[in-house]
């Protein structure tokens, strides 16, 4: 094959897999390819998927982009869904366990269990003791499932992150990278591999998680039967990390939010670990390259897109997620309706897991369209919380984001009003292209991390129109609601 060397993007998300190919300038090149992967609530507080189906998700979105390439593949990256895990079988390679989806809470009690350790594992991870971490998952996948509990007595057993699964079933090995491990609460800030102490604390045998390593350079390589041939792995990363490349955030001050099943905000904060504070931000690896790595603060919203897919599926507010964004703009404001968007508790900076969504502030003139105006409203100040946190320690002064509710223009403006900053929206899906990005890197296709900065460029920009009286007065009103709907059971 000739033709111009192309890079190869997986991303392994909540509610979907995506594969794209994209030129040594970052530009698409080529049809992208995007499968549904279902996820189940089999009991309250209970979030699965199956892993055979991401699997072949992965194996046939990389399939139709492949066989579409113009040139030759010469990297691929691959980023996954973060704190989610399972447990498969060394020898068979088949998995054991359903994924344990991030937003999963069963495994509060465990952590009520370690609440005595709580400072002391907050100071080492910078993480407070939270049912989305890994660890809590993992502990309870030990305690509970009869089939890890066969596998660790015959000596076979493996578990980790979604990405140590496919790269292990796709050939490149069981290995994870550092942004991966950083979202576990297995890993000390600023630790190079798994802590003893931790490990200890869980119960989690270090023996049967995957080795930790870089995010970028050479990983192996992915292959299946079915594809034209193998494709070189040169990035593995966390999903929320991969878009923090691919929104062009790769040096200090820099920050992005992707909007997907919930909303992730990051900010890129340089080669030292952040000091772990009480402020409800949390200290992550962005990257591992060369052995060195970048570091970042993370705020999450649990729930953003995934509630408004409840208010058009489980509510019928409207067809779709998207025509509800329709419905909002039929009015010029929320009637006073308030929603907070937490279907699997309250993230960053209020970290309540036991919190529930809330709608309040109904009264008989309410509709339909005010209920969805006050649910994006409700994102786009829950976005805020976490902005200013941020800008209490680095200034914020551009906000980019990407993801599929971006493409709602009211939700841009809200989002700009209530973070008092412009909103720049991306011209590619961030999360794909920073994994295709961090491979270029990996490759020696782009020179550097630096060098993505530039290829990435802005589609549009969206001005905050409100005042700082207004926006002071307004996030006043909604941190006092938040605290009021947070105490609610």
């Amino acid at each position: 094959m000739s033709g111009r060397p192309l890079l190869l993007g997986i991303d392994e998300g909540t509610t979907a897999v995506k594969a794209a190919l994209f030129d040594a300038r970052l530009r698409p090149a080529g049809p992208a390819a995007r499968r549904i992967v279902g996820v189940r609530h089999p009991q309250a507080g209970w979030v699965e998927k199956d892993a055979l189906e991401i699997l072949q998700a992965v194996i046939e979105t990389a399939d139709e982009v492949l066989r579409a390439a113009d040139g030759p593949v010469v990297a691929c990256g691959i980023d996954h869904e973060g704190e989610s895990v399972l447990a498969w079988d060394a020898v068979s390679r088949e998995p054991l366990t359903a994924v344990i989806v991030w937003q999963d809470r069963r495994a509060q009690v465990i952590l009520d269990e370690l609440a005595g350790s709580a400072d002391e594992i907050r100071a080492r991870t910078g993480l407070p003791l939270d049912p989305y971490f890994s660890a809590g998952k993992l502990a309870w996948l030990l305690r509970h499932d009869a089939a890890v509990a066969r596998a660790r007595e015959a000596g076979t057993l493996r578990m980790g992150t979604v990405d140590a699964f496919l790269c292990e079933r796709l050939g490149a090995g069981f290995a994870t990278d550092a942004s991966s491990a950083s979202r576990t609460q297995l890993l000390a800030l600023g630790g190079t591999s798994w802590d003893p102490w931790l490990l200890e604390r869980f119960g989690i045998p270090a023996g049967v998680l995957p080795p930790v390593g870089g995010s970028v350079g050479g990983l192996g390589a992915l292959s299946d039967p079915s594809w034209p041939g193998p494709v070189p792995l040169r990035a593995r990363a966390c999903d929320q990390q991969a878009a923090l490349a691919g929104a062009g955030c790769v040096t200090p001050g820099r920050v992005k939010a992707t909007y997907g099943t919930g909303v992730f905000v990051l900010a890129h904060t340089g080669a030292s670990p952040p000091q772990s504070a009480d402020d409800g931000l949390l200290p992550t690896v962005a990257w591992r390259i060369a052995g060195r790595d970048a570091f970042a603060l993370d705020g999450g919203v649990f729930a953003a897109g995934a509630m408004l897919a409840w208010l058009a599926g489980s509510l019928g507010l409207a067809e779709s997620p998207a025509a509800l964004g329709e419905l909002a703009r039929e009015v010029p404001d929320a009637r006073g309706v308030r929603l907070l968007p937490a279907l699997a508790g309250l993230g960053a900076p209020w970290w309540e897991p036991e919190a529930r969504a809330v709608i309040a502030g109904i009264d008989g003139g309410a509709t339909s369209a005010h209920i969805a105006r006050a649910a994006f409203e409700g994102i786009a100040w829950r976005v805020a919380d976490i902005v200013e946190r941020i800008g209490e320690s680095t200034p914020v002064t551009t906000l980019r984001v990407d993801g599929g509710l971006t493409n709602e223009p009211l939700l841009l403006q809200l989002q700009a009003d209530a973070a008092g900053v412009p909103v720049e929206t991306g011209g590619a899906d961030a999360t794909v292209l920073g994994a295709a990005a961090l491979a270029g890197v990996g490759a020696g296709v782009l020179d550097g991390i630096e060098a993505i900065a530039p290829l990435v460029s802005s589609a549009r920009r969206v001005e905050p129109v409100r005042d700082a009286t207004w926006r002071a007065r307004e996030h006043d009103r909604w941190r006092a609601f938040v605290r009021g709907a947070a105490a609610l059971r």
